[in-house]
């Protein structure tokens, strides 16, 4: 079978032209409107939704301003509940006081007794009183404190635990010397929240290696220990 195309080239191309010329406006059109409705809806909800939920939100904050408002006492509730929730951070920054006995029992020498102990942890001093067999002794006992340090363990490098330590006063007797020492000490050593490591010079035995610490005090010693 033979087929005669009679239309020329020319009409052709006009009819191909023309459709795509329809197909282009087609797909033109649809995406007018689907950008249209687009807008349509974001105005609706920026205008209409959203506008509405501000108001909800308003209206429940009004109703419950109103509730908190007619609750005796709110801010003495309010004031307790924020004093019960810093207890804990106010425990972490309460000095370690139990380890003072342990510090004392490490650095005394085996022949020096207390009489009593004083700290004073808002002015960071210690003030110690008590004997010793000899003035040699007690020098002694001085510098091991002058000497002591202590690394933690977010900083390895040594530091020293005791500072301005000196002798305020002492008197000798016949097979005794009283003294009195005071000091200033480093409250890290003190720190709740970590373990320090105290590093005593061995400048004589001290009575943690000779003798129990229940033997550290002369008769009923006192601590008089000031926050």
């Amino acid at each position: 079978m033979i087929q005669l195309n009679l239309l020329p080239d020319i009409k052709i191309a006009f009819m191909r032209s023309r459709r795509l010329k329809r197909l282009v406006m087609m797909v033109t059109s649809i995406i007018s409107i689907i950008s249209i409705s687009i807008v349509v809806l974001l105005y609706s909800f920026v205008n209409i939704a959203q506008k509405q939920h501000i108001s909800n939100i308003n209206s429940n904050i009004k109703s419950n301003d109103t509730k908190l408002g007619n609750i005796t006492d709110l801010n003495k509730v309010l004031t307790i509940q924020n004093q019960l929730e810093s207890l804990t951070e106010l425990h972490d920054q309460k000095p370690a006081i139990s380890r003072l006995f342990g510090y004392i029992n490490s650095i005394t020498p085996a022949k020096v007794d207390l009489s009593t102990l004083s700290i004073d942890f808002t002015n960071k001093t210690l003030k110690i009183t008590g004997s010793s067999d000899s003035l040699n002794t007690l020098n002694k006992f001085i510098d091991t404190i002058k000497f002591t340090v202590y690394s933690t363990p977010y900083e390895l490098s040594d530091k020293k635990a005791f500072s301005s330590t000196v002798l305020t006063s002492y008197s000798k007797e016949e097979k005794r010397v009283t003294y009195a020492i005071g000091t200033t000490f480093d409250p890290a050593i003190f720190d709740g929240r970590f373990v320090p490591i105290l590093k005593v010079p061995k400048i004589i035995s001290s009575r943690s290696e000779t003798e129990k610490p229940t033997t550290l005090f002369q008769g009923l010693g006192t601590e008089k220990a000031t926050p």
